[in-house]
């Protein structure tokens, strides 16, 4: 079975970058990339697809990525999705606001390629 993985950015650039950098991935493991380009669709695809991992900015329209978090993280049926928080937003407060609703890691942009596909590999436990 695939992992599915869904990428939550407005920027498409970085949306473009990640997808890059996650095919990597198809090297070894069967993979689904999916994208959204804002809160509210991003958090319309995990109710629908269910993804094991998330991809997700904070600074987005209509809602943002801190909204999305809080609202999977109380959702019993979606507390398995995985949530990487990866945003522009560096300050510590702003990464304890993330990990307190439920984000499993909190990384920063620009981000390093390998480092997304090592942690993509642990929290996918390949």
């Amino acid at each position: 079975m695939a992992m599915k993985i869904l990428i939550v950015d407005d920027e498409v650039h970085i949306k473009m970058l990640l997808e890059q950098t996650l095919e990597e991935l198809e090297d070894e493991f069967e993979v689904d990339l999916y994208t959204a380009s804002d809160g509210e669709e991003g958090l319309e695809f995990i109710r629908s697809k269910r993804p094991d991992l998330v991809f997700l900015d904070i600074m987005m329209p209509k809602m943002n990525g801190y909204e999305v978090c809080r609202i999977i993280k109380d959702d019993p049926a979606l507390k398995d999705v995985k949530i990487i928080l990866l945003t522009a937003k560096g300050q510590e407060v702003d990464r304890k606001q993330g990990l307190e609703l439920g984000a499993m890691m909190y990384m920063t942009k620009p981000f390093d390629p390998d480092e997304i596909l090592r942690v993509s590999k642990e929290l996918l436990e390949l």
